[in-house]
């Protein structure tokens, strides 16, 4: 029997439900108004007040990306290939050291659990330089699986 593609409209707790086990994304920025888009696999997760979190480095073409134009395009993925995603439209800011320091605990915790080392995770992070891009879910589209049409399902 084929496998029937799905399209499941959601609402924001059931959002973030299936976001919260979901770690791999692809984050699409806009470059500058003639280079068209610019995109990257990401690793993310949900921090407590229902954003997307992703780690990455100040020098980055997607951070420089949301500096000037904070709308983003998130796809989330299944660990699975074949599993379910989701796109997302938000509103991306990016956040700096030293000030990001508690974001970047929050990022960990909501990806990894508990750290056995705080201060040495902490260290590790403005040692790396890191920055934190923090994306507010404006609108979303259905959770969707790839497959065959439902017509085609016999």
């Amino acid at each position: 029997m084929p496998k029937i593609a799905t399209a499941d409209l959601v609402d924001r707790p059931q959002l973030l439900e299936f976001l919260k086990t979901r770690h791999h994304g692809v984050l699409i920025t806009h470059r500058s108004t003639t280079d068209g888009l610019q995109v990257s696999p990401v690793s993310c997760g949900v921090d407590t007040q229902g954003r997307i979190v992703i780690a990455t480095y100040p020098q980055r073409a997607k951070v420089r990306n949301a500096r000037r134009n904070p709308h983003v395009t998130l796809c989330v993925l299944s660990d699975d290939w074949d599993g379910a995603y989701v796109q997302i439209d938000g509103t991306a800011e990016v956040l700096d050291l030293p000030e990001a320091l508690e974001d970047f605990v929050e990022y960990y915790r909501c990806i990894a659990g508990e750290h056995p080392d705080w201060d040495e995770y902490r260290a590790a992070m403005i040692r790396q330089g890191k920055s934190l891009l923090r994306v507010t879910i404006d609108t979303w589209g259905p959770i969707a699986t790839g497959g065959f049409p439902p017509e085609l399902e016999q």
